[in-house]
């Protein structure tokens, strides 16, 4: 068959659109501490994250936990310890021998220990997957309880790539052996302010 036919013959079979089904929110409502929980649920899938009273403590903090980090590149304002610059022209390939990168987290999911980053936070795609360590920053006022609520706060947004990361990169072969950093950073660090 040709492409356009077999183009057509998707077309013809489209199944008939259905209509999200409504959800009540409220049945999902828990009196949990968000930040305990976001906590306990990243230190869960390989992540950690540190509570810092005031984002100027931060730079201090990173210097402890990577001392030996040289090749820094910092998308956020509250910290120097970028060494490396990068803008929307910068190629990616050129980063493969990131030891750290510091971005900043929009949104934050307590059930689950993942961060929602944005395109616009970071510039080059690539960067929170060929880094070796990655830290992410987020505010507490960001941190909501389950991934529906995070859903209907990114769909207000303006529509532009994300991602949810979850912990460092990992993957498992069918003998159960576990590989952490396979895809993506070695060690995956939240700020959390």
């Amino acid at each position: 068959m040709s492409r356009e036919s077999i183009l057509k013959a998707v077309k013809k079979n489209k199944p008939e659109s259905l209509p999200l089904p409504e959800i009540d929110l409220s049945f999902f409502e828990e009196e949990i501490n968000l930040v305990e929980t976001f906590i306990d649920n990243l230190k869960f899938v390989g992540g950690q994250a540190i509570q810092l009273n005031a984002i100027e403590a931060m730079d201090a903090e990173i210097k402890k936990l990577y001392p030996k980090a040289s090749k820094i590149v910092s998308c956020v304002k509250e910290s120097t310890l970028g060494t490396i610059s990068i803008n929307k022209d910068t190629e990616p390939h050129g980063l493969e021998d990131i030891d750290l990168a510091i971005i900043k987290g929009e949104l934050a999911v307590a059930e689950n220990g993942a961060i929602w980053i944005a395109e616009s936070d970071f510039t080059i795609r690539a960067l929170p997957f060929i880094t070796n360590d990655l830290i992410l920053i987020v505010e507490k006022k960001d941190i909501y309880l389950h991934l529906h609520h995070v859903y209907e706060a990114i769909s207000k947004r303006e529509r532009t790539f994300g991602v949810f990361i979850s912990g460092p990169s990992k993957t498992a072969d069918i003998e159960q052996c576990l590989v952490v950093g396979a895809h993506g950073a070695m060690s995956l660090t939240v700020f959390i302010v």
